[in-house]
């Protein structure tokens, strides 16, 4: 029997019993500290996606601190909140493809330093197009360091 592989609206909507808050363990704690993080659901980020309007940006860490305030959390998860924004930007444009106009504005989700998200679909060029199409600034990257929105600090809701 072969199985379906889900799609990306459906790996949006399994919330594989997330949200949970956990224990930062020593493991964890030398790169985060101490105290508790909020693994998020891909909903969660989505949601946070979504309500970034045109002309304003907001970064991964900025979810992730919502996130953390939301559950009382020490910290949200960087890695699970990491995938859960690429998750939503591929289901953004699953819906794109059929049609549907009023999709999660992924494009305006950077990483921490302004960075654009090369794993987004179409990578850095797409969404340096959406962006500069909202009259973001696009600085070039340097090396390997991917391109920035200048003075994205200004805009971040």
């Amino acid at each position: 029997m072969v199985k379906m592989r889900k799609s990306w609206r459906e790996k949006l909507h399994d919330s594989k019993d997330l949200p949970r808050v956990i224990e930062i363990n020593d493991k964890m704690s030398k790169r985060w500290g101490t105290g508790t993080c909020v693994i998020p659901a891909p909903i969660e980020v989505d949601e946070a996606m979504k309500n970034v309007p045109e002309g304003r940006l907001v970064t991964i860490n900025r979810i992730r601190e919502s996130l953390a305030r939301k559950h009382g959390a020490s910290i949200g998860c960087p890695i699970t909140t990491g995938i859960f924004c690429n998750i939503a930007a591929r289901a953004a444009e699953e819906d794109a493809g059929e049609g549907k106009e009023d999709v999660t504005p992924y494009w305006r989700t950077l990483k921490s330093k302004g960075e654009l998200n090369e794993k987004y679909p179409g990578g850095v060029e797409a969404q340096a197009a959406r962006l500069q199409a909202e009259r973001h600034t696009i600085e070039p990257g340097k090396g390997k360091k991917p391109p920035i929105v200048k003075d994205f600090e200004k805009v971040l809701v």
